[in-house]
């Protein structure tokens, strides 16, 4: 599946009912009248612009703190540490591409193929590299609580070597976009950036580009989760250690806000991949329907890029009482507010403590 097709997917739904262009087409069966003509309202289309530059800057704030407090720890950091550390630095470069996408959502794709590519590779490899760091997360939550294995969680050295594996199988998952998306004309939309697929087999190749990566970079991920943190808060509660269980709040929050922001356009983009197959049946209205819900879920899945530096900073306290720390180490305040502000987190003296959590 194509984790993410941007306000492609939208241009998409129009160019497969427009017979002129045939490189995009897919043969539509069950109608025969005229076009689907989605409404588009111009109030909609810049409040997203809105939305997409007001995350930009959330992100960008709010991911390069989470960046400086990790990297200014100097305690050694967590193996939790260095995964959060690699989900913040995923989130902060696909940020800096939700500029161009709000242009494109205003307007027009005008910045040519490679940045097309590269941007689309971008945003892929943001979403890849979310959910896998997560599910690396939640199997080292799961040895260190479960099994109470401290000594191998605790070897920080092939922490390293599994991101460098995360962000190379995500560039894997990501491919596809980079051989097949390319900036070209549509008859009604302008430029446009997006999968180009000529030939008789467009479709059977659009349900390959889509099931694929989303079997290997969604649901597998998404079952281990559920798998580890199904078994590490069922022991948890039957435990009475207070530190590991406010660090399990902030991973869980993590998680479920990635869930609620992904998985709706995940599910969108199924039943999206099912109507071009003909596998149910395809009208204007679903069709519509299909591309309000790929609009309306996409501005949801952007937003999450901005939202984990903001439960850091609500629910983690050891993140607030470093952010405290760097901030008097810098004059910026005094030493008696951050012993106002901040409660002490430093009852636990474990190498396997999270600065983050």
């Amino acid at each position: 599946m194509e984790a993410l097709t941007f306000s492609g997917d939208l241009f998409d739904l129009l160019l497969n009912y427009s017979y002129t262009y045939d490189s995009t087409a897919m043969p539509d069966t069950s109608i025969s009248a005229s076009p689907c003509r989605p409404d588009s309202s111009a109030i909609n289309k810049y409040l997203v612009v809105v939305i997409y530059c007001l995350v930009f800057l959330l992100s960008v704030v709010g991911n390069g703190l989470v960046v400086l407090v990790v990297t200014s720890s100097q305690t050694n950091r967590s193996v939790t540490d260095v995964y959060l550390l690699n989900l913040a630095v995923a989130d902060l470069l696909f940020a800096l591409s939700l500029p161009l996408w709000a242009v494109y959502r205003a307007h027009e794709w005008i910045f040519g193929t490679v940045m097309c590519k590269a941007i689309s590779v971008l945003q892929e490899v943001n979403f890849y590299s979310g959910i896998l760091l997560l599910a690396c997360i939640s199997v080292d939550r799961y040895l260190a609580i479960v099994y109470a294995t401290r000594a191998v969680t605790e070897k920080r050295h092939w922490v390293k070597f599994v991101c460098l594996g995360i962000w190379v199988f995500s560039i894997l998952l990501s491919l596809p976009i980079l051989l097949f998306r390319e900036a070209f004309s549509s008859p009604s939309n302008g430029t446009v950036c997006y999968e180009s697929i000529s030939g008789e087999d467009t479709a059977k190749w659009r349900v390959v580009l889509r099931v694929l990566p989303q079997t290997f970079g969604f649901a597998v991920p998404l079952l281990v989760m559920l798998f580890c943190y199904g078994v590490t808060v069922h022991t948890l509660l039957q435990t009475k250690n207070a530190q590991k269980q406010r660090a399990m709040k902030v991973i869980l929050a993590v998680v479920l806000v990635f869930l609620i922001c992904w998985l709706p356009y995940n599910i969108t983009l199924v039943s999206d991949t099912l109507m071009r197959t003909q596998a149910i049946a395809e009208t204007c209205e679903r069709r519509n329907r299909i591309d309000a819900a790929l609009s309306i879920t996409q501005v949801l899945g952007f937003a999450h890029s901005c939202i984990n530096p903001i439960i850091y900073a609500f629910i983690g306290q050891k993140f607030r009482n470093s952010f405290l720390k760097i901030l008097a180490q810098r004059g910026l305040i005094s030493k008696d507010a951050v012993a106002r502000y901040g409660r002490s987190s430093v009852a636990s003296s474990s190498a396997n403590t999270s600065t983050t959590l």
